[in-house]
């Protein structure tokens, strides 16, 4: 018998009995559609974690204030963990930095008009800018002489723009952040996710002395929450995170046993971190899909113990007419794998179709790839022979001469 005549007996058998080949299948188009979808997702927040990443860039250091000593060892010690604007402006002297940028930030009511919110607001140098590659749309941005002499200037996101300023010009209109008016000179580029989780278009930006003496009001105008800085094209990360905590140190007189009262974060080991995550979870996801597979599969074996009963004479007469048993192994075989295929089919297609419902109502790319697709085809055929082949095998030892008295 050949593989043609064995596939035309396959789709005849299961064309006799649709709504039990359906209910077989049914197993299999859960497991493949899960796994093949789950699959998509986990590859989908991979590339999205990547490209917010890369538009970062990945040579993007953040050094913060707080080491390993906690804050109760540090009272005790009568030391207090900050940074300062002068820590900027030393690391900025670094050959190994591009350079450095100190920002103070919090959320700070904000309003123009009748228009009223509660906004993230950020206080940066120049230097931010062109770390963070933030171009202007409208306008220009805010200089170095703004900061020496505090201006009340701001640049901001396209959203702040489109809320405040609805269907108008916001250049040299007014904002208010806590009462204090900041005239808009700048409207930033773009849109997208940043590392602490705002989005650009969202972004409102003054000068980072304006912001220390109008919203923060610190008693320390020197102090700020953080300094960002990129280190240079063709040096290594791990050489300029050196450089980095060498200079800190010294500025704050730490003693070679002492630990760090600030911290470093690299984006390359966020990103390591966040794929070391994503990845987990999309390998969990894809074991649970695959648990659905293996009961499919358990299924399929004993619907074909099943057929093997109920189709013994019918064996007994292909045997007795010059069939071997090889052909009836193949026979059974077939209509095992054919139907984890078809279900595998079916299940490919409800995976894209729920793909295109996320990327359509969410805000996230759910794409199925070539790879998905053929390891779903693969599971699909495994489980078919796997579940498939003891019933067929069971099947080609049965002798002609018993199955023509089975009743």
């Amino acid at each position: 018998m050949n593989l043609v005549q064995v596939l035309i007996e396959s789709f005849r058998s299961m064309a006799a009995n649709r709504l039990r080949t359906a209910l077989t299948m049914l197993g299999i188009v859960i497991g493949i559609a899960s796994v093949v979808l789950l699959l998509a997702l986990g590859d989908s927040m991979q590339r999205f974690i990547s490209k917010q990443l890369q538009m970062l860039g990945t040579n993007m250091v953040y050094v913060m204030p707080g080491g390993d000593r906690t804050a109760a060892q540090r009272a005790r010690e009568g030391k207090v963990a900050v940074l300062t604007l002068d820590d900027a402006e030393a690391l900025n002297a670094l050959p190994s930095l591009t350079g450095a940028a100190p920002a103070l930030q919090g959320s700070f009511k904000v309003a123009a008009g009748n228009e009223n919110a509660s906004s993230m607001v950020m206080g940066v140098t120049p230097a931010m800018f062109t770390i963070r590659n933030w171009k202007v749309d409208q306008g220009t941005l805010f200089g170095e002489s703004d900061v020496r002499a505090s201006a009340r200037l701001v640049v901001i996101g396209q959203k702040v723009a489109d809320q405040f300023f609805y269907r108008a010009d916001p250049l040299g209109q007014f904002l208010r952040i806590e009462n204090v008016a900041f005239q808009v000179v700048g409207v930033l580029a773009g849109e997208g996710r940043q590392t602490d989780g705002t989005d650009l278009a969202e972004q409102i930006l003054v000068p980072i002395t304006a912001a220390s003496a109008n919203l923060v009001k610190s008693p320390f105008p020197q102090n700020v929450h953080y300094i960002n800085a990129q280190g240079r094209p063709g040096v290594a990360m791990t050489d300029a995170i050196e450089d980095i905590k060498e200079v800190i140190r010294s500025r704050h007189r730490i003693r070679v046993d002492d630990p760090d009262d600030f911290r470093v974060q690299n984006l390359n080991t966020i990103a390591e971190t966040a794929n070391k995550i994503t990845a987990g979870v999309a390998l969990l996801l894809g074991l649970i899909g695959a648990i659905s597979l293996l009961v499919g599969g358990i299924g399929i074996m004993n619907i074909m113990l099943v057929s093997v009963t109920e189709r013994t004479r019918e064996i007994g007469i292909r045997m007795a007419i010059g069939a071997r048993p090889n052909d009836v192994l193949m026979q059974f075989l077939a209509e095992a794998v054919v139907i984890c295929l078809a279900g595998g089919l079916v299940g490919i297609a409800i995976a894209a179709g729920g793909a295109a419902l996320i990327t359509k109502f969410a805000d996230f790319e759910v794409y199925l790839t070539i790879t998905a697709v053929v390891v779903a085809c693969g599971f699909s055929t495994a489980v078919g022979v796997f579940f498939g082949f003891y019933p067929a095998r069971r099947a080609s030892r049965l002798l002609p001469v018993d199955c023509l008295r089975y009743e």
